[in-house]
């Protein structure tokens, strides 16, 4: 590199250390942030698992409680139910279009939003995920004024992921962080490759 290139990459590189500094010294605040990772891209439950395994790594409490899924075993529930400090309640019959009853699937949500209240009020629970909420209710399976009124009652160092394609927009609304994953190539439907272990379960 010239001397005149690595003189502008270093001015430049400066420039973006200043005003990174900046901006972590003048963000000050600790909260419980409210997460939607939402979209038809894939990634959305596991990014949500990857923050959960970061709060046993700190020694936190991790609440999940996984809609939709229950008749589907996967890899990271087993690991989850393994560890110390996670509490991994299953509820559902698998894809809502498998049970082809909305009083089964709204039953059955009903569940799961009882466990949720039962592990938010517990104030043992660092982070609460809940895996496909999103997609319950875009489906109207719970009250979704009900379900924001008590995320903006948590208490206020809770940390609440919701995960699922189809996020209502009043749940965006409410969100800190908001993550939508976009499907730009899938082995799916290109090419006809199943789910695999390690991959998809």
């Amino acid at each position: 590199m010239a001397l005149n290139e690595q003189e502008e990459h270093q001015r430049r590189a400066q420039r973006h250390k200043e005003g990174f500094e900046r901006k972590v010294a003048a963000a000050q605040k600790e909260k419980g942030l409210l997460i939607v990772n939402t979209g038809p891209g894939k990634g959305k439950t596991t990014a949500a698992f990857g923050m959960g395994l970061r709060v046993l790594g700190h020694g936190g409490r991790l609440g999940i409680v996984q809609f939709i899924k229950g008749a589907l075993d996967s890899a990271e529930r087993r690991l989850f139910e393994q560890q110390p400090g996670c509490d991994f309640r299953v509820v559902g019959e698998g894809y809502t279009w498998n049970t082809q009853s909305r009083e089964r699937d709204t039953a059955t949500a009903a569940q799961g939003w009882a466990e949720a209240m039962r592990m938010m009020a517990d104030p043992s629970y660092a982070m609460v995920i809940l895996d496909e909420i999103n997609v319950v209710l875009h489906y109207g399976y719970l009250d979704l004024d009900e379900v924001l009124a008590v995320f903006a009652a948590r208490r206020p160092m809770l940390h609440v992921v919701c995960t699922g394609r189809n996020a209502p927009p009043a749940l965006i609304e409410q969100a800190d962080l908001v993550s939508e994953m976009r499907a730009l190539k899938h082995p799916f439907r290109e090419q006809g490759v199943k789910a695999q272990p390690g991959v998809e379960f």
